[in-house]
C-alpha cells in the first residue's frame, strides 16, 4: 500500500475520489455517525455509487462498498476496476471491512485498484492509500476454493 496526493492521481480517478465524498455526504448512520462513500468503475466502463445506510437492527444495514457492488451486478456487469473509498481515518488507514473485501473478493478482476481517502474531523482530506486487491485480502476464500 502506498499513499499519494490528490495531485498524483489520474483525471479520472481525481473525479472518482469527487463521487465517493459526495456519496459519503448521503448516508444515513443516525447511529454510528460513520459515513462511508464508495464509488466503482466496471470493466465496461460504467460507474457506481453506494453510501452506507444503517438500520437500528445494525445486522440489516448496507456497507456502502457493498451498494456500489450491488448496484454494479444490477446493471449486468460483474467485474470491479477501480473501486474508491471514502471515510473518516486520520491516525492509521481506514479500509473497507472484512465483509466488504469479502464481497470485493467476489468481483475482483485479480488487478482490481483499491482507492480509500481517508477524511479528517473537518472533512478535508487526510490521506490517500492507493492499493490492489489482493494486498488488502491476501489469502481470500473465493470460488476457487469450492
Amino acid at each position: 500500500m502506498k499513499t499519494c496526493k490528490i495531485e498524483e492521481l489520474s483525471d479520472l480517478e481525481k473525479s472518482m475520489v469527487k463521487k465517493a465524498i459526495s456519496a459519503r455526504e448521503n448516508a444515513y448512520c443516525p447511529y454510528s455517525n460513520y459515513k462511508v462513500g464508495a464509488y466503482l468503475l466496471d470493466k465496461n466502463g460504467n460507474f457506481h455509487a453506494g453510501c452506507n445506510v444503517e438500520s437500528a437492527d445494525y445486522t440489516l444495514s448496507t456497507h456502502a462498498e457493498m451498494l456500489a457492488i450491488d448496484n454494479m451486478v444490477l446493471s449486468g456487469c460483474k467485474d470491479i476496476e477501480l473501486l474508491v473509498i471514502a471515510l473518516k481515518g486520520t491516525d492509521i488507514p481506514a479500509m473497507p471491512c472484512g465483509l466488504c473485501r469479502q464481497k470485493i473478493s467476489e468481483f475482483s478482476t485479480g488487478n482490481t485498484k483499491i482507492i480509500s481517502v481517508n477524511i479528517d474531523e473537518n472533512e478535508n482530506i487526510y490521506c490517500i492509500y492507493v492499493t490492489d486487491f489482493y494486498e488488502l485480502l491476501p489469502y481470500r476464500f473465493g470460488k476457487e476454493n469450492l
